[in-house]
């Protein structure tokens, strides 16, 4: 990442500058969640005149009450993010009753493509974290367009949905969730794949603890994770539990951490994938993703991973085809 988190006289910190592209729910709970921490500087940019620099104000304005002094600027144009340490990413549009996939596809990539440019030219040591969907397939279209190296571009997903299936299990259980430990890998979607033999409660496998069916329903439930809440809001989608896994991922890059998380990585022969971006636990850490880490799979659970890498190829070879026909 640029610069040393620990530079400055007489071992003084200096703050990690952090740009959240996107002021919605999402990027806004982001920087909410980052000023909380007393740790980073964030610039908040939205193309929408007055969002951006509203909640940045807000944000700032609640530094005395919540006990920081973290900077928070937002603007409208990309000149304010020069020099950042981390770039992430959220910008693009949910699909809207009667668009098909392939507009869909085509919008956000134009979206991602044009804020990766504006933003990689101007911070070209920063770790690329993308939020925007389709997910893996965004991960891939920002690797592409930035040309930085593969351990300095990562997409945000498994850490989310790990997260959802750790939740449903301590509900179930009625434990608390830190005694649960849990992986999930592949796309980021219906066809992603909880590791069971690698989920724990205390220690013990959830499979001691829930029968086969009792836990089939709830790895349904955390495919499904993002439609149900859609389903509850209507009008949107989630935002606080995203929010929270991007910086999760920020905090063990920026900290040097060395913490293993599962996130949209460039595999390059792990698993048996090459070229492709698929979730996989990785080691975060100053480099961003340091490596990837790999679990002994059974020929099932290789299975579910291939039919998962399956879907995600085929959309980023559509979206390839997308980006040749674009000046």
């Amino acid at each position: 990442m640029a610069g040393d988190p620990f530079k400055g006289m007489g071992g003084l910190m200096s703050r990690i500058k952090v740009t959240v592209v996107g002021a919605g729910n999402v990027g806004g709970s982001i920087a909410q969640r980052l000023a909380e921490k007393n740790w980073y500087d964030i610039v908040l940019v939205d193309i929408v005149e007055g969002l951006p620099q509203g909640k940045a104000l807000d944000l700032v304005e609640a530094g005395p009450i919540c006990a920081y002094d973290s900077a928070v600027t937002g603007a409208n144009h990309y000149e304010a993010t020069k020099d950042s340490d981390v770039v992430v990413i959220t910008s693009g549009v949910p699909r809207r009753p009667g668009m098909s996939r392939d507009e869909l596809l085509e919008t956000n990539t134009n979206i991602v493509s044009a804020v990766v440019r504006e933003t990689a030219k101007r911070s070209p040591d920063a770790i690329l974290i993308i939020v925007s969907n389709p997910l893996d397939v965004m991960t891939h279209v920002a690797h592409r367009v930035s040309g930085f190296p593969r351990n300095r571009v990562l997409g945000m997903a498994g850490v989310l949905d790990s997260a959802r299936f750790r939740s449903f299990i301590a509900e179930a259980l009625q434990v608390s969730v830190e005694n649960i430990h849990a992986m999930v890998l592949g796309g980021h979607g219906d066809s992603m794949v909880p590791l069971n033999r690698y989920t724990t409660v205390a220690g013990r496998p959830v499979s001691e603890w829930l029968s086969p069916e009792a836990l089939e329903a709830l790895i349904k439930r955390t495919r499904e994770g993002g439609i149900e809440i859609v389903n509850l809001l209507k009008t949107g989608s989630a935002f606080y539990a995203p929010a929270a896994s991007v910086v999760e991922m920020v905090e063990a890059i920026s900290k040097d951490q060395k913490k293993i998380l599962p996130c949209a990585a460039l595999c390059a022969g792990e698993y048996g994938f090459h070229d492709l971006f698929l979730g996989v636990p990785v080691k975060l850490g100053a480099g961003g993703a340091e490596e990837i880490i790999e679990y002994a799979l059974t020929p099932q659970e290789h299975a579910a991973l291939e039919a998962s890498a399956k879907s995600v190829r085929e959309l980023c070879g559509h979206v390839d085809q997308m980006m040749k026909k674009t000046p």
